[in-house]
């Protein structure tokens, strides 16, 4: 049963996996469906019935889970036993509070365990590039996030001052609101300046979103290319010259010549 529900490496175990992201995508969709207003007043008492097949298909599978982990402790703790926890806690909730059956759209975290069948773990060198990328640049991701706060906070002072009340700009935390959605670029209209000295403002932040919105980017990217030459410098084969191989890797994958030489 471990083996079947566990692991990955087994024709019963992928075949298991396959049908439980199958059934998460239909009990997720069948939530989905449960929103709309038309489809749910036709036919609400086959989705009902249909969702508490999944329930109970999912309650018996975080039973058996728990039942042939070697670790229970370490599997209900852990990030997919929370998760399998999770999913299956609203339909039960909904019995007593109305309405907390649409939080089974959790479910859709469990799909992550795609991974395992897919066997992308194979990309885990490129997903902890990517990490350690992050890592390596959150002081500077954090000044320069520190900074856009501080401009955003101030705009939005400024221009409760210019707009004023009548205007739209109840207050400075709405100002401030207002300042985001304009230096990000988002627009979403809901305030506007109707002053000229408000539109200067704004026309001045609206620049000023465009200039900042690649920072970010730019930081990280350089951090990766660091990383990724760093790395290609471990590796670099003392033969051929060759640098694309593994951390963990004892010979060139071309020339056979041993790494660390």
């Amino acid at each position: 049963m471990h083996e079947v529900i566990f692991g990955h490496e087994t024709f019963a175990g992928r075949l298991f996996d396959v049908v439980l992201i199958i059934c998460i995508i239909l009990s997720v969709v069948v939530v989905m469906l449960d929103s709309v207003p038309p489809i749910r007043d036709a036919i609400t008492h086959y989705l009902s019935a249909i969702e508490w097949v999944f329930t109970v298909l999912f309650t018996i599978e975080y039973v058996l889970r728990i039942i042939c982990a070697r670790n229970t402790f370490r599997y209900v703790t852990s990030f997919y036993g929370v998760i399998d926890l999770l999913s299956t806690v609203p339909t039960y909730l909904n019995l007593l509070f109305a309405g907390t059956g649409y939080l089974l759209v959790i479910r859709t975290l469990r799909i992550l365990r795609i991974f395992r069948i897919l066997k992308l773990m194979v990309y885990s060198r490129e997903a902890d590039l990517l990490a350690n990328s992050i890592w390596a640049s959150r002081r500077r991701i954090t000044v320069f996030f520190s900074a856009v706060l501080v401009l955003v906070v101030l705009f939005g002072s400024v221009m409760y001052l210019i707009e004023g009340e009548e205007n739209g700009f109840n207050s400075i935390p709405h100002s401030i609101y207002w300042a985001i959605v304009t230096l990000t670029t988002v627009g979403y209209g809901d305030i506007t300046p109707k002053t000229v000295p408000g539109r200067v403002i704004a026309s001045v932040v609206m620049l000023l979103g465009y200039s900042i919105i690649a920072i970010p980017t730019g930081i990280v990217t350089v951090e990766m290319a660091r990383t990724v030459l760093r790395r290609t410098d471990a590796t670099r084969c003392p033969g051929c010259g060759h640098g694309d191989h593994d951390v963990d890797a004892r010979f060139c994958k071309l020339c056979g010549t041993r790494l660390g030489d």
